[in-house]
């Protein structure tokens, strides 16, 4: 009859084998992880529409998988049709830069305060038309060059469901693109299984 294999014995050489291979088997499952990263986008102006669509692009650029979530006023941002305006009114850390000019006054950081930004009429429009020349003149990408760069590196573009309703929009509204129109729920699974978590 065969001797009985020493439990004690066993369970050691077994531990002493798994503490040789484990690290090196952890090693190799996270470097041939892919990293992931959602991003919410919560708002439709002109400036903030470049934080979520860069962020995205860049890493989907090193290889990571990115969904980025439009809600309330991020949603605009997947309109077909897109007219993005920016208001410097209730923003301090905005101070106007003249985009032309010479170099002394393009210089001059023209902190207006509110209540006169409030009072002229028009002047959002020329806060927008100043923004846009600036980022031309300074050859950064427009927003709709950025969100078909997102398109092309697979961006997941996931519209909210709950502000398509509430806001009375339809499907046909927004870029063919947009990969799924989904609630809190659907969002909040992709983002317990990402690395990095953004709200923009």
């Amino acid at each position: 009859m065969a001797a009985q294999p020493d439990t004690a014995e066993l369970d050691r050489l077994i531990n002493e084998r798994l503490d040789a291979l484990l690290p090196a088997k952890l090693a190799a499952i996270e470097a041939a992880k892919t990293p992931a990263m959602t991003i919410i986008a919560t708002k439709g102006t002109l400036d903030w529409a470049y934080p979520p669509f860069i962020l995205a692009s860049t890493a989907a650029a090193l290889g990571w998988e990115v969904s980025i979530f439009f809600t309330f006023y991020g949603l605009t941002l997947l309109k077909k049709d897109l007219a993005l305006h920016i208001s410097p009114l209730g923003n301090p850390a905005m101070p106007m830069k003249m985009p032309f000019g010479p170099d002394w006054f393009k210089g001059i950081e023209w902190n207006i305060p509110n209540a006169v930004q409030s009072i002229i009429p028009g002047f959002e429009n020329m806060a927008t038309g100043l923004m846009k020349q600036t980022i031309k003149n300074k050859g950064v990408a427009s927003i709709v060059e950025l969100r078909d760069a997102c398109v092309e590196a697979d961006v997941n573009l996931l519209g909210c469901q709950m502000t398509v309703d509430l806001f009375g929009f339809s499907h046909s509204d927004f870029i063919p693109e947009v990969k799924e129109y989904c609630g809190a729920a659907s969002f909040l699974a992709r983002a317990q299984k990402a690395e990095v978590n953004l709200f923009v």
